[in-house]
């Protein structure tokens, strides 16, 4: 499928971002508290017709359908894209290719064995490689390849333009072993995920100059390894044209020729049609209309019940018959033409739905899910209980089965940021957040102090989402004469009543509670006139199609978002990481960390700077404010709690927008507003989620079989950098803790499978309790893809064996993508 506003670069430190469009795209409900024990719950298997390869025809030519022409061929490249993945899979070596369950398997073609083969004092992995490997010019894969791999990609040369070097930073040295066929690895640290390293593998042409690291690889490939090799990249025709490798050593490539083709996703229908393309990612839609191509091939010839003029009723076509020939020459030449342009309209769809029967769609799970991103870098968001609110208003269910159950595929949510279902040590973390509880998440609003009543009060000039707005500055809150005076004591009388309902059962957690906000609140106290400097009231709203939900005649006003922001940048994670005793200890018990309450005792003091707002969970017993849609939405010092929820306006995007409408909907039930900004797709990323303008939005992470590597990036706590900006890396949302790090920082460095497995969980549970990210759903694959071809389809987790792919039907070869050229 197509994603909108892709960052460029799959690598490992730069984890693409796949971000939903299309009709197939994704989304999943609060999954609620999970076994302590991993879960075996199954991924959906791949969809790609499976053959023995005695039964494919050697041969012919297969056109496969890519976004785009890729930018470069250097996957180590920022800008390198899905297509760059794709293409280098055919050509270049990669070690340990992920299986159909997730996991990285040994790949025989270049490797006899690779093992760790000392701990101490130095972890040391002893590559055996294949004597029969060689590159396309007929040289020995060897250590001189993995030398030159690791200094350019090590960080330390700056002259090499990379996107990422996780991993080899943490190389020492690597030498030759016993042989020519033996690489030594010793690694300066432990590293966990050392198989995810030289994965794809260059030639030292490539890789040991920066000319031909920066710039030649980047057009053209001369030296591979690979059962294809590189013949020609065509811009103008916007082809990557492969051919056999003479040289392969494994299994000879059933195709002659294997063509990737850049096809627009909209334009996707009508090259399947003309037969311009055999395998295509599709969406819904074109799926949905090759469903009807095959029912209708057995329907006898009958008129399509669907498609142009399908809607049109007997008594409306005699009236256009009438028209058409009736006395009014004028009405009747009008008639014509529109009876003439449906009718060319009718022939033409009919002859496309013909040539869809010649394919077939495969389906499974694609290796990426869905989650909606809350930036808590300032706003409302910056409070840990508004984003636990807002990710406690969402069902989940609802989202996953409106995506999923359509296409037949499982609608089940996802319970895990680092591990998708399938996968060794997936575990349902939502329990640390608590499920889908509308009461609960109005008390959580109710507690940060967003009202019914709170719109119309007096502003206080006070940062959304801090203590100083539950507290205002002592000695100005005293010049502000008695009117305000007595608002305020009539929030603490209420807030005094709410604390006296609770449950005596509750009481030593309140204690608790109680230390720790006391000692936040005498912090914030001395920085409230630097909290009171903050953010403008409102900015006009903006954007063509702008929606407010739960105002729908109300322009709606919002704080100022992202770049031009005026207030201090604030690092979410201060907000995250101060965590209630309760919040903590039910992360705990997801996690299996007997440790949580050592934890909650030793916050680090940068974790309570300003910002952070003590207390997880509305007290016990404050009331939940009545349902929005009968008394309006929130507010608090004069403004309502609006937030800005923006997606792509692509005509690609239909599904994710249904997605985002279906959020704003269930946001409105609990008070929240939302103001659905449509963007162009191709800023959506880089002008928005990227820079920080979002209060809401969607999008996806592929998955990963690295969690410690890959991870890290997506949920490190922000740093602020000299310019008074923050350092995010890929942490888009701005939401993190000092614990989260440390947790990934000793799982990839922790040699022990098992034990780095269940690090993950505790960080997986941690980043749930932050609700920077909520993951909704697994995204569906559909790809499409000529009847006869086999070996080839939905993946899933697993690499493609292009060697395999080929027509079972000898006389299929080059059809149907050569009737029409």
């Amino acid at each position: 499928m197509s994603h909108v506003g892709v960052p460029r670069g799959t690598v490992r430190k730069r984890r693409s971002l796949a971000l939903l469009t299309a009709g197939v795209l994704t989304i999943p409900a609060l999954a609620g508290c999970s076994s302590d024990s991993e879960e075996t719950s199954r991924g959906v298997p791949q969809d790609i017709a499976p053959a023995a390869r005695d039964r494919v025809a050697d041969g012919s030519t297969v056109n496969w359908a890519v976004d785009a022409m890729p930018t470069t061929l250097n996957a180590f490249q920022a800008d390198a894209d899905s297509a760059t993945t794709r293409i280098t899979g055919a050509l270049l070596p990669t070690l340990f290719p992920m299986d159909a369950t997730g996991q990285p398997k040994l790949n025989p073609d270049y490797l006899e064995s690779a093992k760790i083969i000392e701990r101490e004092p130095k972890q040391v992995v002893l590559y055996k490689l294949n004597q029969q490997a060689v590159w396309s010019d007929g040289r020995e894969i060897g250590a001189p390849d993995f030398v030159a791999q690791w200094r350019a990609l090590s960080g330390k040369d700056s002259a090499f333009w990379t996107a990422r070097n996780s991993g080899y930073e943490r190389i020492q040295k690597i030498e030759r072993g016993a042989d020519d066929l033996q690489v030594r690895v010793t690694f300066a640290k432990p590293y966990a995920d050392w198989r995810s390293l030289f994965s794809p593998l260059y030639p030292k042409e490539v890789t040991g100059s920066p000319d031909t690291f920066n710039d030649g690889a980047r057009t053209t490939l001369k030296n591979t390894a690979g059962p294809f090799q590189l013949k020609s990249v065509s811009k103008a025709k916007g082809t990557v044209t492969l051919t056999r490798n003479p040289r392969w050593w494994g299994d000879k490539a059933k195709l002659d020729t294997l063509v990737f083709r850049a096809v627009a996703p909209k334009d996707r229908t009508k090259a399947l049609a003309d037969g311009t393309v055999h395998v295509t990612d599709v969406d819904s839609t074109t799926a949905n209309r090759i469903a009807l191509a095959l029912r209708d091939g057995n329907n006898g010839g009958q008129p399509l019940t669907h498609g142009p003029g399908a809607d049109l009723t007997p008594a409306a076509a005699l009236r256009s018959w009438a028209l058409a020939n009736g006395s009014d020459e004028e009405q009747a030449e009008i008639a014509q033409a529109a009876r003439e342009k449906t009718r060319k309209a009718v022939a033409a769809y009919g002859a496309e739905q013909k040539a869809l029967r010649s394919y077939a769609v495969r389906k499974s799970l694609e290796p990426a899910y869905t989650q909606l991103a809350l930036n808590g870098e300032s706003g409302p968001l910056a409070d840990d209980r508004v984003r636990r609110a807002v990710a406690r208003a969402l069902d989940r269910q609802e989202l996953a089965e409106t995506v999923l159950k359509p296409l037949g595929l499982p609608a089940k949510p996802l319970g895990s940021h680092l591990a998708l279902a399938g996968q060794p040590g997936y575990k349902d973390g939502s329990g640390a957040l608590g499920d889908q509880n509308t009461e609960e998440a109005q008390a959580l609003l109710a507690d940060a102090g967003w009202t019914r009543g709170g719109a119309a009060e007096k502003p206080k000039d006070t940062k959304a989402g801090s203590e100083a707005e539950k507290k205002g500055d002592k000695e100005d809150e005293e010049k502000k004469g008695t009117d305000k005076a007595e608002d305020k004591d009539e929030k603490k009388t209420d807030k005094t009543e709410a604390d006296a309902d609770r449950k005596t059962e509750d009481a030593d957690k309140k204690a608790e509670d109680k230390e720790e906000k006391a000692g936040d609140a005498d912090k914030e106290e001395k920085k409230s006139d630097q909290a009171a400097t903050g953010s403008d009231d409102s900015a006009a709203s903006r954007a063509e199609g702008l929606y407010i939900v739960g105002q729908d005649n109300k322009p709606g006003a919002r704080p100022a978002q992202g770049p031009a922001a005026s207030s201090a940048v604030l690092a979410p994670s201060h907000t995250a990481a101060v965590q209630s005793l309760a919040l903590l200890r039910q992360a705990s018990a997801v996690s299996g960390d007997t440790s949580a309450a050592d934890t909650a005792a030793k916050v680090t003091a940068q974790d309570k700077q300003s910002g952070g707002a003590p207390g997880a969970y509305a007290p016990m017993g404050t009331a939940a404010p009545a349902p929005a849609s009968v008394n309006g939405p929130l507010g608090k010092d004069g403004k309502t709690l609006t937030l800005r929820f923006v997606l792509p306006s692509g005509p690609g995007s239909q599904s994710l927008r249904g997605v985002g409408e279906r959020i704003a909907t269930m946001l409105e039930k609990i008070g929240i507003g939302t103001e659905i900004t449509k963007v162009p797709d191709e800023s959506y990323f880089k002008d928005h989620i990227a820079s920080g303008d979002y209060d809401l939005a969607l999008y996806s992470w592929p998955a990963t079989a690295y969690p410690a590597t890959d991870g890290r990036p997506i949920y490190a706590k922000p740093e602020p950098a000299t310019d008074g900006s923050l350092l995010v890396e890929q942490n888009y949302t701005r939401v993190g803790t000092d614990h989260i790090d440390q947790l990934f920082d000793q799982a990839v460095a922790e040699l022990d499978e098992k034990a780095a497995r269940e690090l993950m969980k505790q960080a997986d549970a941690r980043i749930w309790a932050a609700a920077g990210s909520i993951p909704l759903f697994q995204r569906p694959q559909l790809v499409a893809v000529d009847k006869k071809l086999a070996n080839v389809g939905a993946f899933g987790f697993a690499a493609p064996r292009y060697q395999d792919i080929g027509f079972t039907d000898r006389q299929a070869a080059g059809s149907p993508a050569d009737r029409k050229k």
